[in-house]
């Protein structure tokens, strides 16, 4: 077997597997159950005002304070 006829054999897979990653990717042999669940969209974040994150704060830094008081 020469060189040129390894070549020409690997042209000819490469075109085969081109063909079978069109048919693939086209969806043709895709089933409706096997196809993959879109990612629903996330929670939207929520900001806090000024002053409801220095409530938070105060109310943590009690918790700190009665919690290092019983030690």
């Amino acid at each position: 077997m020469t060189i040129a006829n390894i070549v020409d054999e690997l042209d000819a897979e490469i075109a085969r597997l081109h063909q079978v990653k069109k048919l693939l990717s086209n969806g043709s042999n895709v089933r409706p159950g096997n196809q993959v669940a879109k990612k629903s969209p996330g929670r939207k974040k929520r900001t806090l005002s000024a002053e409801a994150r220095k409530k938070i704060a105060e109310a943590q830094r009690k918790r700190w304070a009665a919690q290092k008081a019983k030690k």
